[in-house]
């Protein structure tokens, strides 16, 4: 009996280390085939992570990107992957991509200080601006001293008009970004113009207005050239090489665009308009142009030109060579001639590429096609007049334009890079076999930048009258007024009451130019100008003069 209860026993433990070892089979069992994948998930999800800083760090941002967005979809809660995503779509200039994975790993960590902080850079530079505050100054209040904190929490503060604060920040905070260092000197120095400007923000702004300058700065001296190939387009329109090259000398009275007078200002931008009063502006210089085209194709009304135009100033005085311009314009043109209704008819489509250097450093690049309609009305009787010829031009211009090295991308607002669209509308009227010309017009322009302080509408009245005088001569005027309707507030500069608005301009342009034939090849330019800009802000009201003499050769 002893014998088969022990036999009992043993098959009892037999049957029990038997069903323990099919339990632990089917525990195996069940890790590899059902949670072994799902474990191995975030473990691959960390390999893709850790391969992407690597990336990231090396600033291959779109192999960071991709390795990035495939370790999300093996782990969606994987917060050193999300933070990272948000870097890289940072450091790609995505700052709308930025805030999404910056947001989901804030919940999943929301007392990482590191976390909060991209998640406010990000709104900041998607001009957020009230959703970035708040989260700057939450960290500002635990860790004041957290690189480059101090920027982004003065900056805030100042487009809120709290200037003390804004100069604290900026004093106490750790800002080791060269850039933002520059921009927060200068904004430090605006918040203390309430009680007068810092010779450190008067050095920032000459930097930072020296890029401004460039537009009024070209405007004149590529008038000129373009001026001097018309009229050497007139003279010699049936050749199919048409070349000239020009030299000369001019004064200008605002090189670097000082600002005018501000006597009804607030007294703080008052102190910051006397303050870059004070810099050198007026300078004589040199000028140098070149203007070639040649028609390779002319058959049945067609036409078709390739051009280049050269340009090239050197302003004498020390301090200003840093606003010496270069230009280089190769241009494509086709035009096809018919009539219309017996009125003789021109359509033209032309295409430029310029290049410009500012101190022989590349400043910016412009693409321009155009496309423009020209019909040419019968004569009408005027009493006292006489004949009158009429001519009517339509165009339409888009121009796309790329700023070269202007500003630290973290501050999109004054970006300048983007596109112009512009139409037209011009009448000419011709008097006396076209002794005298007087031409009107209007265009409408649209400038869209990637920054908003740019942007704007614009509205251009134009006139101009061109006279044959006796001795060979030719003299010549132009009046323009363009206003530019701006479309979002200002984020620099503040305007003549204190706030940052939005900027409205009228701009005033008066060129007179006289031309003197010497010979079949040879003749002298004499031309003045003026510029008076007018602006709710400050900072952007000015005047020009240039005068200018040039004795060109013509082939």
């Amino acid at each position: 009996m002893a014998s088969q209860r022990q036999g009992g026993s043993q098959k009892k433990k037999l049957n029990a280390c038997i069903s323990g070892l099919l339990l632990l089979i089917s525990a195996m069992a069940i890790h590899v085939f059902f949670l072994a994948p799902a474990l191995a998930q975030p473990s691959e999800a960390n390999v893709l992570v850790a391969q992407a800083v690597l990336a990231y760090e090396a600033k291959r941002y779109d192999e960071a990107l991709d390795l990035l967005t495939r370790a999300r979809t093996h782990d969606p809660h994987n917060a050193r992957g999300l933070y990272y995503l948000g870097l890289t779509q940072l450091a790609l200039q995505h700052p709308d991509d930025a805030i999404e994975p910056l947001e989901a790993a804030r919940q999943l960590q929301p007392t990482d200080l590191n976390v909060q902080y991209q998640l406010g850079v990000a709104y900041f530079a998607a001009n957020r601006y009230d959703e970035a505050s708040p989260l700057f100054e939450q960290i500002y209040q635990q860790q004041p001293n957290m690189d480059n904190l101090g920027y982004y929490v003065g900056l805030t503060r100042y487009r809120k008009k709290d200037y003390k604060p804004a100069v604290e920040a900026f004093d106490k905070g750790t800002i080791t970004d060269p850039n933002l260092q520059r921009l927060a000197t200068f904004y430090r120095g605006l918040a203390l113009g309430v009680s007068g400007m810092t010779q450190e923000a008067t050095a920032a702004f000459q930097d930072l207005q020296r890029s401004r300058a460039v537009d009024p700065l070209t405007q004149t001296a590529i008038r000129l050239s373009e001026s001097l190939a018309a009229r050497q387009g007139i003279q010699r329109e049936a050749r199919r090489l048409r070349a000239s090259i020009s030299v000369g000398g001019y004064y200008d009275d605002n090189v670097a665009i000082n600002p005018d007078r501000c006597n009804g200002c607030n007294p703080g931008v008052r102190s910051l308009v006397d303050q870059f009063r004070e810099r050198r502006t007026n300078s004589p210089g040199a000028i140098a142009t070149v203007n070639a085209e040649y028609s390779f194709l002319r058959h049945e009304g067609f036409e078709s030109s390739v051009s280049y135009s050269f340009l090239q100033t050197s302003n004498y005085a020390g301090n200003l060579d840093r606003f010496n311009i270069q230009s280089h314009q190769p241009g494509l043109h086709n035009y096809y001639r018919t009539t219309l209704a017996d009125m003789p008819f021109q359509l033209g489509l032309d295409y430029t590429y310029d290049y410009v250097f500012l101190d022989f450093n590349g400043f910016l690049s412009r693409h321009s096609p155009t496309l423009s309609a020209t019909l040419v009305e019968p004569n009408t009787t005027v009493p006292v007049l006489g004949s009158v010829g009429h001519m009517t031009t339509t165009l339409g211009r888009y121009q796309k334009k790329n700023f070269f090295g202007e500003f630290d991308p973290r501050f999109p607002s004054e970006q300048r890079d983007g596109y112009n669209t512009m139409v037209g509308l011009f009448h000419s009227f011709r008097f006396d076999n076209d002794r005298t010309i007087l031409r009107v017009g209007y265009e409408y322009d649209i400038e869209r930048t990637e920054g908003t302080a740019f942007s704007y509408n614009g509205h251009r009245l134009e006139a101009g009258l061109q006279v044959r005088l006796p001795w060979d001569m030719h003299a010549g005027y132009t009046f323009s007024l363009h206003f530019r309707d701006y479309q979002n507030a200002q984020t620099l500069f503040l305007d003549k009451d204190g706030a940052l608005s939005r900027r409205n301009d009228s701009q005033y342009d008066h060129l007179i130019q006289l031309t003197k034939s010497l010979s079949e090849h040879w003749l002298v330019t004499a031309q003045f100008s003026h510029t008076n800009a007018v602006s709710n802000v400050a900072i952007y009201d000015y005047t020009k003069n240039v005068a200018t003499g040039l004795v060109t050769w013509v082939y």
